[in-house]
């Protein structure tokens, strides 16, 4: 199990180089100039404008400066924002909360719903259930994530009015920001309604974030069911008499959790992707809204070390899926 960690962090190693040289050229490609955006693009002398380039270092060759960004990230300096001028780490951890709780909550319904549809689907395999279901999964893959956030505002927040448009929480409500997650700090405020609120503020980005995840594991677990199904091991279980559910549950499930896991670690960045536009069309002060608002201010710091902290979180993600392999079918063994 140790040399088998110790090769995938071994992988990691190229795989973040790759993401550095990525993230840095990315945000040069874009248009515009940093050195304008920060000191004010009217009355800005050509004195002045050498003089910021060279603070900022970007009077030097492209190569030098990649060296120089990759150096102070390897000592732990991601450096500091364009505009805020606080540090972009700093920024990251505040922010990063917001985006996991909606990441949780969303990959959470999309897990529970579609594997137990994919699972019923199986089960009843050629059914008005299995065609229905599968259907409504293709559309929600189809779907695009901006229209279908925009067409579920209109509905329950616009004629409905169950939900809130925008935000974490009501303005009504405001107490110490101790862990960061909404509704665990809700309820910890101890005042009447905050939790509600901050659910109800949750409940419709969440549901927008998961709908492609759902959909992928839905088909995904589907797949497996059926091929797991049809397994010498399977129809035993059945021929001894054992009941369905235990067939299903402990036999057939368990093995076909393998590769629907695979698919769940996968749809972590597809949620970080997703994230970005859910974000913005819900106002949620998390990782993606601050990336976009970092892109359309040419903030060079942040936009790099957002998409490597982001980065990071996908490889580490996709790692501790691998390691799960052998706690959920005891017949794989890493060595």
């Amino acid at each position: 199990m140790i040399r088998f960690i110790l090769s995938k962090l071994l992988y990691l190693v190229p795989t973040f180089i790759g993401i550095t040289i990525i993230a840095f050229s990315f945000v040069r490609i874009l248009p515009g100039d940093p050195v304008l955006l920060m000191a004010g693009e009217r009355g800005v002398t050509p004195e002045r404008h050498a003089e910021l380039s060279a603070q900022l270092g970007y009077d030097q060759p492209i190569v030098l400066q990649y060296f120089d960004f990759l150096g102070r990230l390897l000592q732990g300096d991601m450096g500091n924002s364009l505009v805020t001028k606080k540090p972009v780490l700093d920024e990251f951890l505040t922010l990063f909360p917001a985006t996991v709780e909606l990441g949780l909550c969303a990959i959470i319904i999309a897990t529970v719903i579609g594997v137990t549809v994919g699972v019923f689907a199986a089960i009843r395999r050629g059914s008005w259930f299995d065609q229905i279901s599968m259907t409504l999964a293709l559309v929600g893959f189809s779907m695009p994530i901006f229209w279908w956030g925009l067409l579920l505002i209109i509905f329950f927040s616009g004629i409905l009015g169950w939900t809130p448009v925008s935000g974490r929480i009501s303005l009504l409500y405001y107490f110490p920001n101790v862990t960061g997650f909404m509704l665990i700090d809700s309820l910890l405020s101890g005042q009447k309604g905050a939790f509600t609120s901050a659910l109800s503020h949750l409940i419709l980005p969440s549901l927008v974030l998961a709908t492609i995840p759902l959909a992928v594991i839905a088909r995904q677990t589907r797949s497996a069911m059926l091929e797991v199904m049809g397994e010498d091991y399977v129809r035993t279980a059945r021929a001894k008499g054992m009941p369905q559910y235990r067939v299903i549950g402990i036999h057939a499930l368990r093995n076909a959790m393998v590769p629907v896991v695979t698919t769940i670690g996968l749809q972590i960045g597809v949620l970080m992707a997703g994230a970005i536009l859910t974000e913005t069309i819900f106002s949620w002060p998390g990782i993606g809204k601050w990336m976009i608002d970092s892109i359309s201010r040419r903030d060079y710091p942040v936009v790099q070390s957002g998409l490597l902290l982001i980065a990071a979180l996908v490889m580490i993600v996709n790692l501790l899926v691998d390691l799960t392999y052998g706690l959920i079918n005891p017949r794989i063994r890493v060595k």
